[in-house]
Parts: structure tokens; C-alpha cells; sequence
């Protein structure tokens, strides 16, 4: 076989042309032999295939070119066996060619080797042919013409052959022997990298920010270098760890079903699979290559939903004089669901970034925030920071100070008094939840409204805030480390 490739101003063009040479017989399989696909994919850009091909072999010794794998295979984790005839295949070699045939590929596989240049004078049309040796292909060609060096030739490169390993498209090769039937259904499963997904949801909260509609997407990415048509689509939510592959058989073995879930819609099965959440497509699905898809998770509506304005502080302050804190600080705004079946969802949540909208009093949909959310497994609560207020702000200041004589165990020991002011714009009253985390063995001597201990180094209070009014919270707290 001759390959001949225009080659003009420094770029080669790749033309094939046929002789007599002979190729070694490998028989090939393609995707004409497919009979399903199966894809489990993961969070963390990995994938497991489960390609189910009926192929013809003959007895004995034999080399199959299993094609249309992808580029990214882990080949270490590649596991061919025969379905219909157990035992019977024995892979005593394999080899993944993922060299894929290019007109530069040919070159620098060329590199030290001769090839003959096929000039064309224009205005005859004749055509001269001479040798030449390829002394480089980086950045273009140079070749050694005769007694000359020459680059950017004009007119064609003819090569003697294809190099075994150039492919057109990725392909595992592997050496076999065949003690079974003449025809047969065989799997090869492997892992790979250039699949991934991702969970993405829309929330639109109701007028009076007290429920919401819920509608879950996963997104699809294929860069793997292959087509997976029609596959039976399942994706597993958790932190695998890729360093070991065995733990996904592991997993296949303890594979059990989870309780039925109501309230909300889902076109994905969950179940419950090892320490992890495996999801499974209702239909199959065809994941083409370069392709980001979008896939219907789940859809809930009136899920009873919180809204809550929290300042948060600080606790640095406590340690020593201060004064002002601050002016026109930012309050942020929160949204908080439960997600249980009796708050019409329940389902195990992939992680993902939830976007908010909510409708204008011209009824058009409106953006008010996005949040990251990690796994969330039933009957969990989400929340989600939304942004800051823009109308509720809060003043803050440190109105006495002073350090107290050492006592005991302690190094230091001070008293310190506070003031927030916290102002509402807004034609109706919010309450804001003030956060204060106090350092060390902390004790509150006075304050203008009840609080609660909500951890070792946390003092909350909840104020109410007048419609166009303000509150003002005082309080004073007695610090020892």
C-alpha cells in the first residue's frame, strides 16, 4: 500500500493510494457488532464501559482489533470475556493503539525513513518523482533531497505504508485464544476518563418566599473520544476513590434497592449501591463524542421553603478595644428546605449548584441567587446563601472595653459591651438572626433581648426589625482563656 499526501507551504495533506503490499490478518470489530452499551459514569471524570459486541471467530490462536474504544481507556482495567460461551476466550496479549492516523502522525513516524516526492510542473502537468529522506517533522517538514535540504516542498509526499500502529480510531488489540463456539456474545468492560457528570437544579420560590418548585438536570460531558449509542445510562453520586477500581465490583455485589419515594417525580431510579447513590436512566440515551447533554433528574413542587436574614460576627473583637465595627454592614439572605418525603421531596441530592428565580409583579422569572450544595442525603436539610439584603443593614460597635486581673487557670480576662443597630427599609418587619461567635469560656452579663447558646463559641438572638424602622440590640459579655 502507497499513501501519498499533498504537501505545500509547510502543512501536509494525507491522500491514500492502494498497491500490492500485504497487511497482517487481524480481524476487526466495530461498532456494526455492537449489541448494547452500558455507562456508569462517576463525579470525578471517570467511567465505567460495558460494551456487549457478537462477534465470528475462528479456532484456535487469533488477533482481534477491538475498535471504536475510547481514547481515554484505562487500558490496566480493560476485561474481555465471552457471554455465551463462560471460559472460552483467553487473552494472552493486548495492546491499546490510541495513535491515531494523521497526516503529522505519518510524518513523525516517517522521521529517518525515505519517502518519494511527486512534484507537478503547472504548466504541462507533468509529474517528477524523487527520493527523499525525512530528516524532521516538528513545526513542518525538512527533507534531505539528493545532495539538498529542502522545506515547505510543493506538490505531494508518497509514502510506502501505514505504520502498523496508526489508527483511524482508537482500538484495543488483543492476542486470543478461542476454544468455544464459532460465534459469540462478549463483553469488554474497562474504565475511562472524558466522561463526566454533574447535577445542576431550578428552584422558583412563590411570591411570599415560604415554598418552591424544584426541577433537577444532570449534565453530560463526552470527551473521551467515542460514541456511545443508545447506552444504558447510570451514574453513581459519592467519592469514589479512583486508586481503586476493585471497589466498584465490590459494589455491583451489595447492590440493594432503596425504599420507593413518592412526593417528588424522578426520571431516574435510585438505589442504594456500596457507601454511594446509583441513578439509572429510565430510557437509553446516546452519548455522542464532544457532547454536553442535559438529562431530567427530578421535579417537586410546593416544597415549603425559609427564608432567613443572618448578621454574622466576629470574634476577634473580643480580645481587645475596638470601637467601631462597622456601617451599612451586609446582612446575608438564606434559603432553607427540608428535603423529606412529608415536604413533598425526599430524594438523595448529587451535588450541584441550585439557582433561584422568582417572578417580578409582571410575572416574568427573575435570577435571585445561586448556591453550591454537597451531597445531601433523604431527609436532610439544604440551605442555600442567596446574597446580601439590600435594604435590611446593620451598625456595630464596641462601647466599652477592659481587661480584668488574671483569675485562676485563665491568662485573660476581659469585659466588653456591644451595640447593633439593625435598620428595615422594607414596608413590612424581617427578622434578622444575629450571630456573635464568643471565644473562650464566655459568659453573657447583659443583654437587651433573650438569646440562645447555640454552640460552646455561639451567642444567637432573633430581632425583629419595624417596616421602615430599627432595633437595637445591647449586650455585654465577660470573656476568660
Amino acid at each position: 500500500m502507497r499513501v501519498s499526501a499533498p504537501l505545500a507551504a509547510g502543512s501536509v495533506l494525507l491522500s491514500v493510494a492502494l498497491f500490492g503490499q500485504a497487511q497482517p490478518v487481524e480481524q476487526r470489530s466495530s461498532l456494526a457488532d455492537q449489541q448494547e452499551v452500558a455507562v456508569t459514569i462517576y463525579n470525578e471524570n471517570l467511567a465505567l464501559v460495558k460494551d456487549v459486541r457478537k462477534i465470528p471467530f475462528k479456532s484456535g490462536p487469533l488477533a482481534l482489533a477491538f475498535r471504536d474504544v475510547s481514547a481515554r481507556m484505562r487500558p490496566e482495567t480493560a476485561l474481555l470475556r465471552s457471554l455465551s460461551s463462560p471460559g472460552a476466550l483467553k487473552v494472552q496479549e493486548q495492546n491499546f493503539d490510541f495513535d491515531l492516523l494523521t497526516p503529522q502522525k505519518m510524518l513523525e513516524k516517517y522521521v529517518g525513513r525515505q519517502v518519494k516526492v511527486v512534484r507537478t510542473n503547472a504548466a504541462t502537468g507533468q509529474e517528477t518523482v524523487e527520493a527523499a529522506t525525512v530528516l524532521s517533522a516538528n513545526n513542518g517538514v525538512v527533507l534531505k533531497v539528493g545532495d539538498r535540504i529542502e522545506t515547505g516542498v510543493p506538490g505531494r509526499l508518497v509514502f510506502d505504508d501505514v505504520p502498523a500502529n496508526l489508527r483511524d480510531r482508537p482500538t484495543l488489540v488483543m492476542s486470543l485464544n478461542n476454544t468455544g463456539a464459532a460465534s459469540q456474545d462478549v463483553e469488554l468492560s474497562y474504565l475511562t476518563g472524558g466522561l463526566s457528570w454533574k447535577a445542576d437544579y431550578v428552584v422558583e420560590l412563590n411570591a411570599t418566599d415560604d415554598a418552591l418548585d424544584m426541577s433537577g438536570w444532570v449534565t453530560l460531558t463526552n470527551t473521551s473520544g467515542a460514541t456511545y449509542r443508545n447506552a444504558k445510562l447510570q451514574l453513581v453520586a459519592g467519592d469514589v476513590n479512583q486508586a481503586a477500581p476493585e471497589m466498584a465490583l465490590r459494589g455491583r455485589a451489595v447492590l440493594m434497592a432503596a425504599p420507593a419515594m413518592a412526593k417528588a417525580d424522578s426520571s431516574m431510579a435510585e438505589e442504594s449501591l456500596f457507601e454511594y447513590h446509583l441513578y439509572t436512566l429510565d430510557r437509553p440515551t446516546t452519548i455522542a463524542e464532544n457532547q454536553t447533554k442535559q438529562v431530567a433528574l427530578l421535579s417537586a413542587n410546593g416544597v415549603p421553603a425559609r427564608k432567613e436574614m443572618v448578621l454574622q460576627g466576629g470574634d476577634y473583637y473580643y480580645q481587645g478595644a475596638s470601637g467601631e465595627l462597622g456601617q451599612k454592614l451586609k446582612v446575608g439572605v438564606f434559603l432553607e428546605f427540608d428535603n423529606k418525603d412529608n415536604a413533598r421531596l425526599g430524594l438523595s441530592l448529587p451535588k450541584g449548584v441550585v439557582r433561584v428565580y422568582k417572578k417580578d409583579s409582571a410575572g416574568n422569572a427573575q435570577f435571585i441567587g445561586e448556591d453550591r450544595i454537597e451531597h445531601i442525603p433523604k431527609n436532610e436539610k439544604v440551605r442555600l446563601k442567596l446574597g446580601n439584603a439590600f435594604d435590611v443593614t446593620a451598625d456595630k460597635k464596641q462601647t466599652d472595653f477592659k481587661r480584668l486581673p488574671n483569675a485562676g487557670k485563665y491568662g485573660f480576662v476581659s469585659e466588653s459591651a456591644y451595640e447593633i443597630v439593625l435598620k428595615n427599609a422594607k414596608k413590612e418587619a424581617v427578622t434578622v438572626t444575629v450571630q456573635e461567635p464568643i471565644p473562650g469560656d464566655w459568659q453573657m452579663l447583659g443583654s437587651s433581648q433573650a438569646h440562645t447558646k447555640a454552640a460552646s463559641n455561639m451567642a444567637v438572638w432573633k430581632v425583629t426589625v419595624p417596616a421602615e424602622g430599627k432595633a437595637v440590640l445591647t449586650y455585654r459579655t465577660l470573656v476568660r482563656y
